[in-house]
C-alpha cells in the first residue's frame, strides 16, 4: 500500500491499510488512521495526527512549522479528524505555544489552495472553498461554509452554521447561524438554506431570524439588544448560543448592513 518511491520514517505510526502515493514524505512523529489515502507529492510533517479515512491530495503540506517569528520549536501538533479531505496544495501549520495543538475536525472538505495556520480549531463538518485563508489563533465552530477567496483576520470567531460568502475579509467575529458578506462585512440574513438542509425546524428557524432582526435590523445598540432579547425570548439553547457568542466576542462582531434594510 505504501509506493517504493515515497519515503517514510522507520518511526512513523502508519495504519496496515493506509495508502501512500509516490513521491510523499512522511516524517517522524506521525501517526496516520486507518483507510487514510496519501496521494503523490505530499508533505507530512512533525506532529501531524491524522485520523480515519482521510484523503489528503497532491501537493499538500501537513504539519508545517508556523509562519510566526514567536514560534521557538516548541513540540506541537495539528491534528486532522476522521473523514476529512484536504484538497490540492493546501497548508496546514502545526501549533505554537500558544494552544499547542491546530485542530480540523471530522468530516470537513478543505478545497485546493487553502491555508490553515497555526492554533486554529476547526469543527466538524465544515467546508472551505478554494483559497480561503486562516491567520493564526482563529476559531470556527461545526458546519461553517467558506466561500472562495475569503480571508479570517487573526484571533477571530466564526460560529457554528455560519456562511461567509466569496472574498469577504473577516475582521470581526461571526455569529452563528448568518449569513456574512460585502466589505464591509456585514450581517446579511441568517443561513436559512444550510439550517433546512441540517434538520432545524421551521420554529427554529423563525426563532433564529427574530433574533438577529432584533439585534442587526432594528438599529438598536448591541448592548441594549442583547438585553431585550434576553429579557424576551423565552431560554433555548438556540437563544443562549447566539447571547454567549455575542457577549463573549472580543474582536467585536460584524454589523448589520444599512442599520434596517438588510434582508432577512
Amino acid at each position: 500500500m505504501i509506493q517504493p518511491l515515497s519515503y517514510i520514517h522507520p518511526d512513523a505510526k502508519i495504519a496496515a491499510n493506509v495508502v501512500i502515493e509516490p513521491f510523499s514524505t512522511i516524517h517522524k512523529d506521525v501517526v496516520i488512521g486507518e483507510g487514510t489515502w496519501i496521494g503523490s507529492n505530499v508533505t507530512i510533517m512533525d506532529g501531524a495526527r491524522i485520523g480515519k479515512n482521510c484523503k489528503v491530495f497532491p501537493g499538500a503540506v501537513i504539519s508545517g512549522e508556523p509562519q510566526d517569528l514567536k514560534f521557538e520549536g516548541e513540540v506541537t501538533t495539528a491534528e486532522i479528524g476522521d473523514n476529512t479531505t484536504i484538497r490540492e496544495c493546501v497548508t496546514i501549520n502545526r501549533g505554537t505555544k500558544d494552544r499547542y495543538k491546530t485542530v480540523i475536525g471530522k468530516n470537513c472538505l478543505i478545497q485546493a489552495y487553502s491555508h490553515i495556520a497555526h492554533d486554529c480549531i476547526i469543527g466538524d463538518n465544515c467546508i472551505f472553498s478554494n483559497s480561503s485563508t486562516l491567520a493564526g489563533h482563529i476559531t470556527v465552530g461545526d458546519y461553517v461554509v467558506l466561500a472562495g477567496l475569503v480571508a479570517v483576520h487573526q484571533f477571530c470567531k466564526i460560529g457554528s452554521h455560519a456562511f461567509v460568502t466569496g472574498g469577504t475579509l473577516v475582521r470581526k467575529d461571526v455569529p452563528p447561524y448568518i449569513k456574512a458578506a460585502r466589505e464591509p462585512i456585514a450581517y446579511a440574513g441568517i443561513n436559512s438554506v444550510g439550517l433546512r438542509r441540517r434538520g432545524y425546524t421551521p420554529e427554529q428557524i423563525t426563532e433564529i431570524q427574530n433574533i438577529y432582526r432584533v439585534l442587526f435590523v432594528q438599529n438598536r445598540n448591541l448592548s441594549k439588544a442583547l438585553d431585550l432579547v434576553e429579557a424576551e425570548f423565552k431560554a433555548t439553547e438556540i437563544r443562549d448560543e447566539i447571547l454567549t457568542f455575542v457577549r463573549n466576542s472580543n474582536r467585536g462582531v460584524v454589523k448589520g448592513f444599512n442599520q434596517g434594510k438588510t434582508g432577512v
